[in-house]
């Protein structure tokens, strides 16, 4: 990874995700509800809910707030009726980004999205434009020191897809979207406890910035991830601090 360290900044992403914490509960119950609506209230049955609900308890979020949002998906209590929907543009040096949003008006959700692309030195494509560029998967991080050899074996055997290991000593553990939370829970039963982990949409080339371009594609994403009906923004920017 010449040019900057991965580790710091997986660091430094992690850091900014958990200073935007106060949004994170409305993001959650928007998708455990569109989950439950879209393949029904079973955890068991529907791995798109179990990984919103996974998510919603491991940031303590009450059971009768998961639960609300799995009856208002399935029709057992009124709500909003969300839509999905997905934009896509390149950032400052040409950077994909990647943003889907769960709304209940989409004029209103296109235009703060064009506004905000157009705002902060972006410009916003045509549907498809950079989807092509990115995997569907889960990611899991492991901090620098963790033994390579033992973790590659019990990611393998734990049914992920791939192990890569950086120059700057952290790891990194690929699985298919909903095999996640099943990698995840056997590697921690090993003693192999992930620094982070997200089912995300991991860019297949990465797009280093630094100085005063990684400045203004900073203020790009912020302003896309404040946005009330943005869930994630996803990016094959690399910020060097």
């Amino acid at each position: 990874m010449a040019g900057h360290s991965k580790w710091a900044n997986i660091q430094h992403r992690k850091g900014r995700q958990d200073a935007k914490r106060g949004k994170i509960f409305t993001r959650l119950i928007k998708e455990i509800t569109v989950a439950a609506k879209m393949g029904g209230g079973d955890t068991n049955m529907n791995p798109r809910l179990r990984l919103a609900v996974d998510k919603a308890k491991a940031e303590s979020m009450p059971k009768d707030n998961i639960e609300n949002a799995i009856k208002r998906g399935t029709g057992q209590l009124d709500g909003v009726d969300y839509v999905e929907c997905r934009y896509e543009g390149y950032g400052i040096g040409g950077a994909a980004v990647m943003v889907d949003c769960l709304t209940d008006n989409k004029t209103r959700t296109v235009a703060d999205v064009r506004h905000a692309f157009s705002k902060y030195g972006g410009n916003m494509g045509t549907d498809g434009c950079v989807a092509f560029q990115f995997s569907h998967c889960g990611y899991l991080v492991f901090a620098p020191g963790v033994d390579e050899d033992a973790l590659m074996e019990a990611a393998l055997e734990s049914g992920a897809e791939d192990v890569v290991a950086n120059d700057d000593g952290s790891i990194e553990v690929i699985t298919g979207p909903y095999e996640f939370s099943d990698v995840k829970d056997a590697l921690e039963a090993k003693g192999f406890k992930a620094e982070m982990g997200e089912v995300t949409m991991k860019p297949q080339n990465e797009t280093e910035l630094s100085g005063d371009d990684a400045a203004r594609m900073q203020k790009l994403l912020d302003a896309l991830e404040d946005l009330d009906d943005v869930q994630d923004v996803y990016t094959s920017a690399v910020l060097d601090e």
